[in-house]
């Protein structure tokens, strides 16, 4: 009796190379004129977890969508109750050495600016100036209704004061500053309402799954990649879109793209050169080198 052949799948960017080598990033770099893209990756020596690394959140926890946001005042009171406890983390983490060293290539000139997929701020308490938030802010607060923005230390204040007595601790931060909470806890916590409109809903000023980011936003990436000579990827698995599609548009052009990150990217194959090294480590030894 004959048998059927075993198929196996090939992927073909399985032998995409790697190296632990920054010489072509720190040629590139040194000529200057370089757009950076920032990913989670880059703040996880923060204390603030990836999405998609070796122990990133999505293996075990599901972001809020905006469906799920706007559709229901339960969905809204699930995700107010765990981001305000997630906030505390995510108010109190420091900038790290990947993110000095970034603001330390801007200020000496050899950066065209900025992009981060981050909503942490971790750039600019880093020292980094201008930069382009993709994906938004979490120390912003924006009302659905009325469309006014506000400083989310202020709805944290008034998040207190309409909770005095609630105990949600923590088990686990993920990027979006949400944790997990049980489900009892999250049921005894009351919603505030936008102080101008009065009953607007707030929502962070961020960019949830399955929302697109502003048109003008994007423009303004595309914008800054055309200005630029290259473009230096920075702890991002170019998972979405949102990210990836300035990778390509820079490769399209005929542009260097340098990627440093741990593991592999969905824009390996656009790449110059990949790079998998810590973020923190690799970028201090760039900024003494180069």
């Amino acid at each position: 009796m004959r048998t059927r052949p075993t198929l196996t799948w090939h992927d073909p960017d399985a032998e995409l190379p790697r190296t632990t080598s920054l010489d072509e990033v720190v040629d590139v770099v040194g000529r200057g004129r370089v757009a950076v893209l920032s990913g989670a990756g880059i703040s996880t020596e923060s204390g603030i977890p990836d999405y998609r690394g070796d122990g990133g959140s999505l293996r075990r926890h599901t972001p809020m969508t905006f469906d799920d946001f706007v559709a229901s005042e339960d969905g809204r009171q699930r995700y107010w109750a765990r981001s305000h406890v997630g906030w505390r983390t995510i108010a109190r983490a420091a900038p790290n050495d990947g993110h000095r060293a970034v603001a330390e290539l801007q200020r000496r000139g050899l950066l065209t600016g900025i992009i981060t997929q981050n909503v942490d701020g971790l750039h600019q308490a880093g020292g980094a100036r201008n930069v382009i938030e993709l994906h938004g802010s979490l120390d912003r607060v924006i009302c659905l209704g009325c469309r006014r923005t506000s400083a989310r230390d202020d709805l944290d204040r008034r998040l207190h004061a309409a909770n005095p007595a609630f105990g949600g601790v923590a088990t686990r931060i993920n990027p979006d500053g949400d944790v997990e909470l049980d489900d009892h806890v999250v049921a005894t916590f009351a919603l505030v309402a936008c102080v101008d409109c009065e009953d607007g809903v707030l929502k962070p000023d961020v960019v949830f799954f399955g929302e697109n980011v502003p048109r003008p936003r994007v423009e303004q990436c595309y914008q800054l990649v055309d200005d630029s000579d290259a473009l230096l990827v920075l702890g991002s698995s170019l998972t979405v879109m949102s990210g990836l599609r300035f990778v390509r548009h820079a490769a399209k052009a005929g542009k260097p793209v340098l990627i440093i990150n741990r593991g592999r990217t969905r824009g390996d194959k656009e790449a110059t050169v990949r790079v998998d090294r810590p973020l923190g480590e690799a970028l201090t030894e760039l900024v003494d080198t180069v």
